[in-house]
Formats: C-alpha cells, sequence, structure tokens
C-alpha cells in the first residue's frame, strides 16, 4: 500500500443525500471538500426509491443532478468504494486514514460502455434490486450510478478473461489492483452515513425472510420504481398481480422485546405513499394499512393521509399478532382489532408489505471517538443552538445518522452541518474560504503529495 497525503478543508463521510448536499453546500463557498463513500456510487437510500412524498415526485430526478454535481464540482474530491478505518487529532483538526478498496477497474479510463457485463458468464442476485433481479460479476452498480465505471465482484468472479477480452480499452481491468491508503489531514468532518432498515431476525415473527410474498417497505420501493426489476408490481413467488395488498405499521419498532422502542416518523407516510401509487397501478387491487397510531408529522402530510382514505384505501387500527402462508403461498394475517370489542380476526392477502423503521448504519464510537445515544444513533448533545455537534470538537452528523428522519429534514440538517463546519473552521483555524475563480484548481491538482 502507498501512503498519499491530501489536504482538504472538510472530510464528508458518507455519500447518500445528506452528504452529498452538505458537500455541495461546502465547496459553493469555496471550501475544499472529501467526500468518502464505501459503495461504488454515491446516492445512497434516496436514489432506489420510487417517489418522494408528499408531492410524489420523482426520487431519481430529484437525486441524479445532485450526484453528477457533486461529481463535477471543482471543490470536491470524490472518493467511492473507499472506508474510513482511523482519525487522530493533528493541529487544529484531524488525520483520517483512509482505505481504498480495488474495484479492479480503473475509473479514470473506463468508458462505462458496459461491454464487459455483456461479456461476464456469471448471473448473482442483486443488491440493488434487494434480490428481485440478478446482475454480473462485472457490472455498473445502477443506471444512474456516479461514477458510471464498472466494477469486477471479485467473491464470484470466475477469472475467465472474458471482461479483459470485451474491454476496448487497454489494461482498463487490472485484477491485480491493490487496496491503497491515503491520508486525508483535515479541519473538521461530518458524519453522514445514513440508516439501514430493522433487520429480518426482528421480523421472523410476521415471516419475513421465509415467506415470499412478505416483503419490506425498500423491497416495494423497487417494485414501484421505473427502473425496477420487472416494470410492473408482481409478487415475487410467482410474477403474478397481486389482488390483496396488506401493509403492517411498526414491524419490528415500537418494541422494547425487539431492542428498537423508538418510532422512525417516516413509516406512516411512505406506506401511504406507496398505498397511493399501487391504486394507481393496480385500480383492482384491495390495499389494507394496519396501523395502531398514524404519525403525518410534515407540512400537508396530514392532507395527504386525508386523501389516501379518499382514495378508497383502506385503514384498519389493529394490532397484527402473526402471518402465515397458507395455499398458493397466499398469507393469513391475524390482527387483533384496537376498538372497544378488541375483536381477535383472520384476514387473506396475498402480498404483505412490513412498514419497517430505520436502524444506524454504522457505529463511529471505534473511529471517529464520538458518543452514541441511548437510540444508537450520534448523540448531538446541542441540538438546540448547534444541531449538528457531536460530542467531539470538529466532527459533526448530518441526515439519519444522528436520528430517524424524512428527506426534507435530512437535506435541512446537511445545510446546518455546512453551516456549522464552516463556522468551526473560521473560528478555530481563521480560514477565510477561497472562491472557485480565486482557488484555481481542483483538490485532486493541488492536495495529493507522495510520502
Amino acid at each position: 500500500m502507498t501512503n498519499k497525503r491530501l489536504h482538504v478543508d472538510a472530510l464528508v463521510v458518507g455519500g447518500g443525500i445528506a452528504g452529498m448536499q452538505t458537500s455541495l453546500d461546502l465547496g459553493d463557498q469555496g471550501y475544499q471538500v472529501a467526500l468518502v463513500e464505501k459503495t461504488a456510487s454515491i446516492g445512497g437510500n434516496m436514489v432506489q426509491l420510487s417517489k418522494v412524498f408528499p408531492t410524489l415526485d420523482c426520487a431519481s430526478c430529484i437525486t441524479t443532478p445532485k450526484m453528477s454535481s457533486v461529481h463535477h464540482h471543482d471543490n470536491i474530491k470524490l472518493l467511492t468504494s473507499s472506508e474510513v478505518q482511523k482519525v487522530t487529532p493533528h493541529g487544529d483538526g484531524f488525520i483520517a486514514e483512509v482505505l481504498l478498496k480495488p474495484t479492479y477497474v480503473n475509473n479514470d479510463t473506463c468508458t462505462g460502455c458496459q461491454k464487459c457485463e455483456e461479456a461476464c458468464p456469471v448471473d448473482i442476485l442483486d443488491e440493488y434490486d434487494y434480490g428481485f433481479n440478478a446482475r454480473r460479476a462485472a457490472y455498473i452498480p445502477f443506471p444512474t450510478a456516479i461514477p458510471y465505471t464498472a466494477v469486477i465482484d471479485m467473491d464470484h468472479c470466475i477469472f475467465c478473461g472474458q471482461c479483459i477480452k470485451a474491454c476496448p480499452v487497454p489494461d482498463c481491468i487490472d485484477f491485480n489492483m491493490q487496496p491503497e491508503v491515503i491520508e486525508i489531514e483535515t479541519s473538521a468532518i461530518v458524519i453522514s452515513t445514513g440508516f439501514k432498515v430493522t433487520p429480518y431476525d426482528a421480523k421472523e415473527e410476521y415471516g419475513a425472510g421465509k415467506f415470499r410474498n412478505v416483503i419490506d417497505g425498500l423491497m416495494m420501493e423497487r417494485l414501484l420504481a421505473p427502473t425496477g426489476p420487472y416494470g410492473h408490481v408482481l409478487r415475487p413467488s410467482d410474477g403474478k398481480l397481486p389482488d390483496s395488498i396488506a401493509y403492517v405499521q411498526c414491524a419490528g419498532s415500537r418494541d422494547l422485546t425487539l431492542g428498537v422502542p423508538y418510532c422512525s416518523r417516516v413509516c406512516c407516510m411512505y406506506a401511504i405513499k406507496q398505498a397511493m401509487l399501487l391504486a394507481g397501478a393496480l385500480p383492482m387491487a384491495d390495499i389494507t394499512i394496519y396501523y395502531m397510531d398514524i404519525r403525518t408529522f410534515g407540512k400537508q402530510y396530514e392532507q395527504f393521509y386525508q386523501n389516501a382514505k379518499a382514495m378508497g384505501i383502506e385503514f384498519v387500527k389493529a394490532k397484527v399478532a402473526r402471518i402465515t402462508e397458507v395455499e398458493n403461498q397466499d398469507l393469513n394475517v391475524r390482527v387483533e382489532l384496537i376498538d372497544e370489542n378488541s375483536q381477535v380476526v383472520e384476514r387473506h392477502h396475498d402480498l404483505v408489505v412490513l412498514s419497517v423503521g430505520m436502524l444506524p448504519n454504522y457505529d463511529p464510537q471505534a473511529v471517529f471517538s464520538i458518543d452514541i445515544a441511548e437510540d444508537k444513533f450520534v448523540e448531538t448533545p446541542y441540538y438546540h443552538n448547534s444541531p449538528a455537534a457531536t460530542t467531539r470538537p470538529g466532527i459533526f452528523a448530518a441526515g439519519t445518522a444522528a436520528g430517524p428522519m424524512d428527506i426534507v429534514d435530512t437535506i435541512v440538517t446537511a445545510g446546518s452541518a455546512a453551516a456549522d463546519v464552516a463556522a468551526y473552521i473560521q473560528s478555530h483555524n481563521g480560514h477565510k474560504a477561497e472562491t472557485a475563480v480565486e482557488t484555481q484548481t481542483t483538490v485532486a491538482e493541488r492536495s495529493v503529495d507522495h510520502d
């Protein structure tokens, strides 16, 4: 491994909507930013969604321009397939050791022609589509990936050499690529590592991971998306158009026995959004949402909920006890109705969607030496005065790294993090941001020194 040194004003960890917005806000002020993303493309969870609530705007149409802006911004150095391994104090700032994992494709010369993908004989379940689709061992992560370059999955590669033969660029594919370590010297750090959904082991009572027609909300997003695996909403078990779809709210959440006692805020709204989209895509289907409470916390959210009821979507106040599989892999849902009679009934559906909550995607304690809250998200103790500040000066949090929130609040907290970083840099380092005109050079051109 060869060490390089990169000098920036801010290091942003995580390339989802929060990390991208923070980077753009800082870059537009003239600060030099390094954006580190552990996967092969920026975009995060938002790029996988179908539409956003309550406007029903295309999620990809919002995300993709930001991805492109980050990639082409003169003040942002993008490092994908990379992870921060260690952070140490250095003067008024930090030095972060970043591991660049090999993709076995030269990003500088790859044209994204996909000839390697076409030639590859190995098919693998595609993580981007949650296993509903397949990809090759040589592949581009998704249609709007940035950078739009191929990756070789060495865990499944059979070293047949077909990708190398098909590639029109000499030496673009290199099986001998090695990991590389870069040291990033920075004045401040922003953690924007996003969220993951409640794991299947917390939803076993509902048959998640066992019954093919029990899926979660992010899986349904892919089925609804224009770029989804089927082009239509189909049952995973047999490709049938579902006639009766049920949503189970608070699946794996608000339950002390499962270790997730909190409400994730967004679950009711994304279930309502998906139900409305399903009502348009499958006008003959019956759609039922089983809920304990409906949380419509934002502007126009309550009206969104009322519109869903007016469309004929059935809302049933009930606790779902269990789900069992019956003939044709249909599902029986046993529920206790929350009313004066507390009646227990069983209802028949052919597709069930679990509205799962948010969990932190990353534990930053070991690397960044900051505290986490009781809910395992990053602790932000000065929320009312400095919403992004963590328990360690110079390190800030943005988006769902700090707690469950919707896209609007995620973008707001990203702006707050950028403002806090700018104020911190100026107050601690006496640094005055350079404009893009004054800078004249990119981060890569001015800042990479070989030891």
